[in-house]
């Protein structure tokens, strides 16, 4: 049975939380100390004991309805300062910049790891843009599934 997407008002917020909660999840369970964050250019704080790694992750969760689910998702956008809010968030607490990119779509979820420095390396255009995004096309995913620096995680909705 198909499940669908009806998206009420509050299902925005709804879906952030959810994002960052299993971005927490995710690495909780692969042995990293997590804490979700409310703070200005960052979402979750993950520390590795073993590498003595700590990262500041944002988080970026959207939903795609029937038609749009190759629709690109917006990272950071120049005119609200997204990047540099990341970088200094980053530099007072000490962490490695990386992005998230959780992307659900009526059967399926999709949700996308890496650090800041890979995605500029890779994935950022090197023409100056007013928005830097993760492209979901089915080639593109196809390039992240190759890149041993992205993670990702695969939900399948079955009701």
């Amino acid at each position: 049975m198909k499940i669908g997407i009806d998206r009420p008002a509050a299902c925005q917020k709804i879906l952030g939380n959810f994002g960052e909660y299993l971005v927490c999840h995710w690495l909780s369970r692969s042995g990293f100390e997590v804490c979700h964050v409310v703070h200005t250019g960052m979402d979750v704080i993950a520390y590795y004991p073993k590498k003595k790694l700590r990262l500041g992750i944002t988080v970026k969760s959207r939903t795609r309805i029937s038609g749009t689910e190759s629709s690109s998702v917006y990272i950071f956008r120049e005119k609200t300062n997204d990047r540099r809010k990341l970088l200094d968030a980053c530099k007072a607490f000490e962490c490695v910049p990386w992005i998230a990119v959780y992307v659900e779509c009526d059967e399926d979820a999709d949700l996308f790891l890496t650090s800041l420095a890979n995605y500029d390396k890779k994935y950022r255009s090197k023409e100056k843009r007013a928005v830097d995004a993760w492209i979901m096309t089915g080639i593109q995913k196809a390039k992240y599934a190759l890149d041993r620096e992205v993670r990702h995680m695969g939900i399948e909705f079955k009701a």
